[in-house]
């Protein structure tokens, strides 16, 4: 991923450069290795009491420019657990990757919503307000980290439940700690388990609601300061305490 720096000297370079050389130059770019060896810190190469001294982070893009996000590891493992649920109609949010990577053949159809037209969408609506889809449509939704994004939750929620067919699943994730990101969509939540598990279980009448954090306080450092998931213990972030909560996970039934 690109920094707005640099996508700013990438377009002003194929302006001048020949075609050619530009793809050279993409290709070259594009290998992970390559990007890893020009990258400071050195990948891999962050003390943990170096941490503690800086006042700014390493990446201000989640270490996605470094290699994986730590959040992605948490979020990851929540929807390998709950494969089975991916099935039937599947809508997600943005693009379909998860459909394809855990719903596999269990998928009948797949949808993907967004508000704005995108090449991967389906669906252009706004969760608060999507009286267009009509009601038990779903077998499964799946919505990482997309709630913060949206002001008025509670709207949003009743949205989903009405959406979701009967015995339809959400898997949900939201952030707990987290810095605020570069993206151009304001962000205006972080979330703990407990105002969770109330959002999602006023708007499932009837329905069983499971809500679990991930995290604990190395991990939250990790991501704050932006270290990618391949720079740090992955057993150490499989240690979790509800006390340092990087990652909410939900599974609601409806």
């Amino acid at each position: 991923m690109m920094s707005s720096v640099q996508k700013r000297l990438a377009a002003g370079l194929k302006s001048i450069l020949p075609i050619a050389v530009t793809q050279r130059l993409q290709a070259w770019w594009q290998d992970a290795a390559i990007r890893r060896s020009l990258l400071w810190p050195p990948f891999g190469a962050v003390a943990s009491h170096d941490l503690l001294r800086r006042t700014s982070p390493i990446s201000r893009l989640y270490g996605a420019d470094r290699g994986t996000a730590i959040d992605r590891y948490y979020i990851e493992d929540f929807l390998a657990r709950h494969a089975n649920d991916i099935r039937g109609v599947v809508l997600e949010i943005q693009d379909d990757a998860y459909t394809k990577r855990f719903g596999k053949s269990h998928v009948k159809r797949s949808e993907v919503l967004s508000v704005s037209p995108g090449s991967k969408v389906t669906i252009v609506a706004d969760l608060t307000s999507a009286d267009q889809i009509p009601s038990s449509t779903f077998d499964c939704i799946i919505l990482t980290q997309t709630l913060q994004y949206i002001y008025d939750l509670p709207a949003a929620v009743r949205t989903i439940y009405r959406i979701l067919a009967p015995g339809g699943v959400l898997l949900a994730t939201v952030p707990g700690i987290c810095a605020i990101g570069p993206e151009s969509w304001p962000c205006y939540w972080s979330f703990r388990p407990a105002s969770v598990e109330r959002l999602i279980a006023d708007a499932f009448p009837g329905g069983s609601v499971c809500v679990e954090s991930a995290g604990n306080v190395l991990a939250a450092i990790a991501f704050l300061h932006g270290l990618a998931l391949e720079e740090v213990d992955r057993t150490a972030l499989d240690v979790h305490d509800p006390a340092y909560p990087v990652v909410v996970r939900v599974r609601a039934v409806k």
